[in-house]
């Protein structure tokens, strides 16, 4: 099965040069638009991590179908109530993966790719890891929950799509009530800011709600300032891929004693030993 999301690739590569194009024609001061290595650099990502995902769903697909075959139900396709508990059933499975790979220093080494950009724009979108085999077993409890492996996979394209329009800065904020249910471009560019007040906020998919529900939500006000808090200012692609790995295991090598070696590899992104209780 071919996700539906590389059909959507050549709409993509079309607006990510529609709004190029905007930039120069209808600059914004405000706004930082696009830098052809950055963009080029996002791009890279984007293709490469399209290759690897292709053998990767084969394993996704037979893990699903695995769980599903042993469930104690098989919700059927042709209720509309199927739909809406995989609508929302996927996007919280989102929400825990999304937040978790904030959390988790060795899941953050994966999704940091992402946030590796100190531009915001559509290409951004296109920043996607190139080590997706941390991402499956966020989405295994919906399999157990009956629904069926094709449904849950169509879903997971219908989000990241949804997710590509959230990235730009052209876009100020929606209407009131769109703004409370729903990630906006808004809500996003606070998730991808550096600044103190916006990091570990804003992990939505499709809806805002898992935020406001579980204290991650923070409405834009100061400034975005894109990136990491330490920028790698590199436009290598195996670089953007895999450096965060290659700290992890430094860290690791640094240490002796095995609870540091535990703490840098599953504690947070920035965590360091306490040494106080050394």
């Amino acid at each position: 099965m071919i996700p539906a999301v590389v059909y959507a690739i050549p709409a993509f590569v079309l607006l990510v040069a529609v709004e190029a194009l905007s930039y120069r024609f209808l600059p914004d001061d405000d706004e930082r638009g696009y830098e052809t290595r950055d963009t080029v650099t996002s791009m890279s990502m984007g293709a490469g991590s399209q290759v690897i995902a292709l053998p990767w769903k084969a394993v996704t697909i037979v893990a699903f179908a695995a769980l599903y075959s042993v469930a104690p139900w098989q919700l059927s396709a042709t209720s509309v109530w199927t739909w809406v508990l995989l609508f929302f059933a996927e996007d919280l499975a989102y929400y825990v993966f999304h937040r978790s790979h904030h959390r988790v220093r060795v899941l953050w080494a994966s999704h940091v790719v992402h946030h590796s950009s100190v531009r915001f724009n559509l290409s951004t979108a296109l920043r996607q890891s190139w080590t997706p085999m941390t991402t499956l077993p966020f989405w295994l409890p919906l399999a157990l929950l009956g629904i069926p492996p094709w449904m849950i996979l169509l879903q997971q394209s219908v989000s990241l799509i949804y997710q590509f329009f959230l990235h730009t800065e052209r876009v100020d904020r929606l209407w009131r009530p769109i703004e409370y249910v729903f990630n906006t471009p808004s809500h996003h560019r606070v998730h991808h800011g550096s600044n103190n007040a916006y990091l570990d906020r804003n992990y939505g998919g499709i809806l805002i709600v898992w935020d406001r529900i579980f204290g991650t939500f923070q409405a834009e006000g100061e400034r975005v300032e894109y990136g990491l808090t330490k920028n790698i200012d590199t436009y290598n692609p195996l670089r953007v891929a895999f450096h965060e790995y290659a700290a992890t295991w430094r860290d690791v090598r640094g240490t002796t004693r095995w609870r540091d070696r535990a703490g840098y590899v599953f504690g947070p992104p920035g965590w360091t030993p306490d040494v106080s209780r050394s």
